[in-house]
C-alpha cells in the first residue's frame, strides 16, 4: 500500500456511524443529519474540515463547513430534501493560512519584527486568489500586494489582522494534502408517516351487517369516516388471503375446528389462492383496490400484514415442495414455539437450496400489493427469518418505491430487534407493552433516545396486539386503559392499538395467559362501536392533540421532569425552533390522585424568570398563568389520569383580550 505521507490531519470517532457504516442511519425528509468527529493533527497549525453529502443519485458532492465544539471535537449538519438515499462523508487539512494569521498576530502583540512574514502571508493569498473566482480573487490579489509592497507595515498589519482576509482565503483552501474519511456513511429518508403514525388494527370480517358472518371490503367502507374523524391515519389489516382448511383452528386456538369456524387469518392459503389473493367472502381484489382508494380520500392508508408463512393447502406447498421442511413420517413440520404449537401454519424453509428462487417469490407478492394500491406492511415474525433476505429485499422493494414503510413485528430480544432496524425496516414493534413503572418507562426511553439506537430504531408503542392482552390492561380499570392510550400517544410518536378491542375495553383473558379470550384470530366478532363505555371520545382528543402539536410528532425529542412522586411520569417535548412545547404529566396509579412537584428547565425553554407565561391544558381547554420554575401538580384518575399543557413562552399583553375571547 502506498502513503501519502504529507497528509497530517487525523479523521476518526464520527457518530452517526453503524456497525462501522454497515446499516444506514434513519431520517425523514427535512429531518436535520447532525454529524460529529474527532478531527486533529500535529503540532500546533489550524485546521479546516467540511461535511460532504450528496443524493445518491447525484454526482457532486455538497459542502458544509463543520464547526469546532471543543476538545479536537468538530461539527456539522445537512438537511436530506427527498425521498431516497444519501451518502455522507468529512474532509479535513491543515489551513495553512488561518495558522499564519494566529502566528502573525500574536508576534505583532509581542512587538516582533514580521516584514518576512507579511511576505509569506502574501504568498498564500497569491495561491489562495488562483483558486477563487474571479471577483474575489482580484480583491485577494490586493491584499497580497499590500502585504508584499507596504514599507511601513501599519497597512499590512490591518489586512494582516482582518477577519474578512482570513474568511475569503479560507473559502479556497489548498486541498490537495487533505484527508478524506475512509468511508462514505448512508443515511436512509423516508416520508413523514415513517416518524410520526396512528395506526387502527381491525379484522376486517367482523364487521357485517349479520352475526357471525364475513363482512366485505364494502361492509367495511362504512368505518373510514369514523377512524378518520378518530385521528388514525393507518388502517391496519391482519392477512386477508384465503384460509387454509386442514388443521384449521376452532374458538379459543382449539386444535379442533367445528363448521362455520373460519379459522386463524395468519393460516394462509388453500385450494382458493395464496398470497397474491384475497379470501372470496371478503369480496373480489377490485373492491380490495376500491377499499384502498376510499380510504385516501379520507386521508388514511391501508397497512397489510405480510405473513411468510403457509397454511397445509397452500399451493406453494405442492408446487414447491422443497419450500417445507418434511419430517421423516413424510408429513410437513408445522410452525412450533415450544410448548406452543401452530399446526396450521408450515413455515418456510429459507434453506432450501432453490432460496433464490424463494426470495423472487416472496418479492413478487410485495409487489403485487403495492399495485393493487399498499404502501405500508406489517411484518409478521419478521425475527423467524433471514435477515440477509430482509435487508435484500426491502433494498429491492425501495429501489422502485422509496416511499414504502415496513413496520417489523418483532417482540423478541433487543439485539435481534435492533439488527432487524438496522437492515431496513422503517418502524418497529418495541417492549413498551410490558413496561409498567415509572422507571422502567424512563430507562426504556432514554435507551431508545439518548443511545445510538435513535440513529436506526424507530419505535411504534402497541397497547395491546392480538396476540397481547398485558395483565394491567386484564386487572386494570378504565383509568388503566387511558394511561395506557396516553403513554403510547405521547411517549412515541407513532403508536397503534388492536381496536375495538381496546377502545371498549375487552380484557377477558385465558386463564393464567396474556391472551384474549374468545379472541377475534379464531372467530368472527361484532363489537357494539357505539357502546356508551367506549374510548372514543378520549382517544378522539389524545388523537387530534397529536396532529396539531409538532412537538408531539417526534420521539426522540423528550426531557423527563425530576417529579417527586413515583406515580407521577412527566417530560417536555419541543420543536426545533420551540415554537411549540408541550408537557405531559401522567398519573400511573389508576386508582388513587397523587401530586408532586416539579422544576421547568426555564433557560432551555427560553422563558425568563421573572415574566409569566401561559400553560394551556389541552384536554379539558383549561388555560393557566404560571411563573417561575417550580410548580405543583395534582391528578385525580377519576377525572382525567394525565395532563397534557401547551406552554407559550411570550404573552402578548394586548392580545390577551382577543386570545381568551
Amino acid at each position: 500500500m502506498q502513503i501519502e505521507g504529507r497528509k497530517r490531519v487525523v479523521i476518526e470517532g464520527v457518530k452517526p456511524e453503524i456497525n462501522g457504516g454497515l446499516f444506514a442511519i434513519k431520517r425523514i425528509v427535512n429531518e436535520p443529519v447532525k454529524v460529529e468527529a474527532d478531527i486533529f493533527s500535529d503540532g500546533h497549525e489550524e485546521i479546516a474540515a467540511i461535511l460532504m453529502y450528496r443524493n445518491s443519485k447525484d454526482q457532486e458532492w455538497r459542502e458544509v463547513p463543520m464547526s469546532f465544539l471543543l476538545n479536537d471535537r468538530w461539527t456539522a449538519t445537512f438537511i436530506p430534501l427527498e425521498v431516497g438515499e444519501y451518502l455522507y462523508t468529512l474532509q479535513a487539512w491543515v489551513d495553512h493560512f488561518k495558522t499564519w494569521q494566529k502566528d502573525i498576530r500574536k508576534k505583532i502583540d509581542a512587538g516582533q519584527d514580521v516584514s518576512v512574514d507579511l511576505r509569506i502571508g502574501a504568498d498564500f493569498l497569491k495561491r489562495a486568489a488562483e483558486r477563487a473566482p474571479s471577483k474575489e480573487s482580484a480583491q485577494l490579489k490586493k491584499w497580497a500586494e499590500i502585504l508584499n509592497t507596504d514599507d511601513d507595515q501599519a497597512g499590512s498589519r490591518i489586512v494582516a489582522l482582518n477577519p474578512e482576509v482570513g474568511e475569503t482565503a479560507s473559502r479556497y483552501p489548498d486541498k490537495n494534502l487533505s484527508t478524506f474519511y475512509h468511508k462514505e456513511l448512508m443515511v436512509h429518508v423516508d416520508r413523514k408517516k415513517a416518524k410520526f403514525s396512528t395506526w387502527y388494527e381491525i379484522f376486517p370480517r367482523s364487521f357485517g351487517k349479520t352475526s357471525g358472518k364475513y363482512a366485505t371490503f364494502k361492509d367495511c367502507e362504512k368505518l373510514l369516516p369514523r377512524i378518520a374523524e378518530m385521528g388514525f391515519d393507518v388502517l391496519y389489516f391482519p392477512p386477508i388471503h384465503p384460509i387454509g382448511q386442514k388443521n384449521r383452528k376452532g374458538k379459543n386456538n382449539s386444535t379442533i375446528s367445528k363448521p362455520g369456524d373460519p379459522g386463524s387469518p395468519w393460516a394462509i392459503g388453500s385450494a382458493e389462492g395464496g398470497h397474491k389473493s384475497v379470501h372470496p367472502e371478503l369480496g373480489p381484489i377490485t373492491d380490495f383496490k376500491r377499499f384502498t382508494k376510499k380510504a385516501i380520500e379520507n386521508q388514511i392508508e391501508i397497512a397489510l400484514d405480510l405473513a411468510f408463512q403457509c397454511s397445509p393447502d397452500h399451493p406453494y406447498v405442492k408446487e414447491h415442495p422443497e419450500w417445507f421442511k418434511w419430517r421423516p413420517d413424510g408429513t410437513v413440520q408445522y410452525a412450533e414455539n415450544p410448548p406452543k404449537k401452530y399446526q396450521d401454519v408450515l413455515p418456510v424453509n429459507f434453506e432450501t437450496e432453490n432460496w433464490q428462487e424463494l426470495w423472487e417469490e416472496l418479492k413478487s407478492v410485495v409487489f403485487f400489493w403495492i399495485e393493487q394500491g399498499v404502501r405500508i406492511f406489517r411484518i409478521d415474525n419478521p425475527h423467524t427469518k433471514p435477515f440477509a433476505f430482509w435487508e435484500w429485499l426491502i433494498i429491492e422493494v425501495r429501489k422502485e418505491y422509496p416511499d414504502i414503510i415496513f413496520l417489523s413485528e418483532a417482540f423478541t430480544r433487543p439485539k435481534v430487534m435492533y439488527r432487524l432496524a438496522k437492515v431496513g425496516f422503517s418502524q418497529s414493534y418495541t417492549y413498551f407493552t410490558w413496561r409498567n413503572t415509572k422507571w422502567e418507562f424512563m430507562d426504556y426511553m432514554n435507551e431508545l433516545t439518548r443511545t445510538e439506537v435513535k440513529e436506526v430504531f424507530r419505535p411504534n408503542f402497541w397497547p395491546n396486539t392480538p396476540d397481547i392482552l398485558p395483565e394491567h390492561l386484564q386487572f386494570g380499570n378504565r383509568n388503566t386503559f387511558i394511561i395506557r392510550l396516553m403513554l403510547a400517544a405521547t411517549l412515541s410518536s407513532n403508536y397503534g392499538m388492536y381496536a375495538p378491542a381496546f377502545e371498549l375495553m375487552e380484557n377477558r383473558a385465558v386463564d393464567g395467559k396474556e391472551e384474549y379470550l374468545n379472541s377475534e384470530k379464531y372467530e368472527i366478532k361484532n363489537w357494539n362501536l357505539n357502546s356508551p363505555d367506549s374510548l372514543q371520545k378520549i382517544i378522539t382528543t389524545i388523537n387530534r392533540i397529536r396532529h396539531e402539536n409538532t412537538a408531539l410528532q417526534d420521539t426522540n425529542n423528550i426531557d423527563f421532569l425530576n417529579i417527586d412522586n413515583e406515580h407521577l411520569l412527566g417530560f417536555i417535548k419541543t420543536d426545533e425552533e420551540l415554537s411549540n412545547i408541550i408537557l405531559v404529566v401522567i398519573n400511573m396509579d389508576s386508582y388513587s390522585h397523587q401530586a408532586g412537584r416539579f422544576a421547568l428547565p426555564l433557560d432551555k425553554l427560553e422563558i425568563p424568570q421573572r415574566e409569566s407565561f401561559l400553560a394551556h391544558e389541552l384536554i379539558s381547554d383549561t388555560r393557566l398563568f404560571w411563573q417561575g420554575k417550580n410548580h405543583s401538580i395534582m391528578i385525580d384518575p377519576d377525572k382525567m389520569p394525565a395532563k397534557i399543557f401547551r406552554l407559550y413562552r411570550r404573552i402578548r399583553r394586548e392580545k390577551d383580550f382577543d386570545y381568551f375571547m
